[in-house]
């Protein structure tokens, strides 16, 4: 089957659009299952300035019902716009949403109505896949791993793929066999780092070259790195309720640059610090890094630095940084289109693995 993944994640800047295809060589349960894939195309929809700032005072909680309600919309006819050039290719969509309030175990939220994809492509679309979970007792997050155990383990070999978008999250990947996957949220990714750069007018620093300009405050440093989050045991998910600059009450007198070198310095120790806790005691070979902090250059040398292990950019795999996350999505919706589990229970804290997603049908 041609699958259409799509991703928009709490970076807010664009959404991610690959069509996949998918094959799978022995479709008998979550223990079991082996897939050929195959990328055939990639895109990246920006989104426009004036939908990301909707979306981020919805984000803050600056948005009223009805403008929830409005953006949700449109929202899903910005989604099918982008999908749009895929008519008469994709089998099958299946799109994350927004995330807009993530708050377990007692709710999540993603925006961006379906029916617009399904009408536009003329074809299924999952959707809303972080319920199901939720009411099997799970954190909802992460939903990547099973995805990500089925593209990117290998036998004999104890990989984590780690993706740094807004929020920063990891994939334990012990060889090939779904009980050893450990997954969760470490953290902060990009979300810190684009606040502080938007005060500079900017969507982010590109390539990390204003905070390689600056210099660290220690003491604030050390403050924060004292997060009681840090410390939470697995399965834990995090978002930018708890990353944004009010939360961490940071100190409006450090210039923008010593800001961000703190900030990148903190996001990257945050990171060392979830690996040295929970993964490198189970052994650790190797480490893949995609999503957008993949491309900031000062902050892979520090996560470089702070841990013991290889660590490689997708690209420097053979793969591409961006087409994780929506790859994986297409990868979730195809297993849930089969009725097969497509979340883990023990990454998400689930009493059993979930069928997660809803399936919008086109007009017939």
């Amino acid at each position: 089957m041609k699958a259409l993944g799509l991703m928009s994640g709490t970076s807010v800047d664009a959404v991610d659009l690959v069509l996949a295809e998918l094959r799978p060589l022995s479709p008998k349960g979550v223990g079991e299952l082996r897939l050929e894939w195959k990328v055939l195309a990639h895109k990246e929809a920006l989104f426009p300035a004036e939908l990301r700032n909707r979306i981020i005072s919805a984000l803050k909680s600056q948005a009223s019902t009805r403008e929830i309600t409005l953006l949700h919309h449109q929202l899903g006819r910005f989604y099918a716009e982008a999908a749009a050039e895929f008519e008469g290719q994709a089998e099958l969509a299946a799109t994350h949403g927004q995330t807009i309030w993530h708050e377990p175990p007692l709710a999540t939220f993603q925006i961006g109505e379906p029916a617009y994809l399904a009408e536009a492509l003329g074809v299924p679309v999952v959707s809303d896949f972080r319920p199901s979970d939720l009411a099997l007792g799970g954190e909802a997050a992460p939903l990547v791993p099973y995805p990500d155990l089925l593209l990117y383990g290998e036998e004999g070999v104890k990989r984590a793929i780690h993706n740094i978008g807004g929020i920063s999250n990891l994939t334990y990947l012990p060889g090939i066999k779904p009980e050893g996957v450990l997954a969760f949220d470490t953290g902060p990714g990009n979300a810190l780092l684009d606040e502080t750069a938007a005060r500079l007018g900017l969507t982010h620093d590109t390539g990390g070259r204003i905070a390689a300009s600056g210099r660290s405050d220690a003491a604030l440093l050390e403050r924060w790195l004292t997060h009681p989050y840090f410390s939470r045991q697995p399965p834990k998910s995090t978002g930018r309720e708890v990353w944004n600059l009010e939360a961490m009450d940071e100190d409006t007198a450090l210039p923008p640059q010593n800001l961000l070198a703190t900030l990148s310095e903190f996001t990257a120790r945050s990171i060392a610090l979830a690996y040295q806790k929970f993964v490198l005691p189970l052994g650790l070979d190797e480490v893949w890094v995609a999503g957008g902090g993949a491309y900031n250059h000062t902050l892979m040398r520090q996560i470089r630095t702070a841990l013991p292990v290889p660590v490689y950019t997708f690209e420097e795999r053979g793969h591409d940084s961006k087409v994780r996350e929506a790859l994986a999505f297409a990868v979730l919706g195809y297993l849930r289109w089969l009725e097969l589990p497509n979340v883990l229970k023990q990454v998400t804290g689930a009493k059993k693995n979930a069928i997660a997603g809803k399936v919008t049908l086109p007009a017939r």
